[in-house]
């Protein structure tokens, strides 16, 4: 937990037990089905939880914000989001119905009220949320044929309801053809770990 705690200091207790709890459930669950890369358990905290984080340096959400996590796989962004935001409400979708299983264990294990996992592809889905964030399953163009419907107009945050998508690597060719607004925030400016060097979050406003 000390990354964590060195950025995100003021955790209350109940989030700290929570996060805490992460490394355990995800390496015992890993050995059952692999929701998580061999070489990348051992740094779940950096790579996977601080990463998910990384939208909470962007945003806090607002009491009673609607987020739809898409491609959740084992759970991220959407488990850490919805530890560090328990007042909004979490939707986690996964077509893979073994990974939705793994999710709800892990809610249930930690306590986690303010989540739903369903397994279910995003263009099923028939709520309307505040928010859509996801961890690369998809080119950003594909990617918002999926979701461009599922966003509110109803805009209640500091950023207008949207796309949070965390995303590594040469993006400008991509993001160009989107012909609309974004905006992409450096996480090496957040996090001085070698590993957020190449990555981002694109944000991309949809409640228009």
């Amino acid at each position: 937990m000390h990354l964590i705690r060195k950025y995100f200091s003021d955790l209350s207790p109940e989030q700290d037990r929570q996060l805490s709890m992460l490394h355990v459930l995800y390496e015992s669950w890993n050995e059952r089905i692999n929701l998580i890369s061999r070489k990348d358990i051992d740094k779940l905290e950096e790579r996977h939880i601080l990463h998910s984080l990384a939208m909470a340096k962007i945003i806090q959400f607002r009491a009673g914000t609607k987020i739809l996590d898409v491609g959740t796989g084992g759970g991220f962004p959407g488990i850490p989001l919805a530890i560090m935001f328990p007042e909004s409400s979490f939707l986690l979708v996964d077509s893979i119905g073994k990974k939705i299983k793994v999710v709800n264990e892990i809610v249930q294990a930690i306590g986690l009220k303010n989540v739903r996992a369903m397994q279910i592809r995003a263009e099923e889905v028939k709520d309307k949320s505040d928010f859509i964030v996801s961890r690369a399953v998809a080119r950003m163009p594909e990617f918002i044929t999926w979701v461009k419907n599922k966003v509110s107009s109803d805009n209640n945050n500091t950023l207008d309801n949207g796309i949070l998508y965390l995303k590594g690597g040469a993006l400008e060719e991509e993001l160009q053809s989107l012909r609309r607004p974004y905006a992409v925030y450096e996480l090496q400016e957040y996090f001085s770990e070698d590993f957020f060097e190449t990555k981002k979050l694109v944000y991309i406003p949809l409640s228009h």
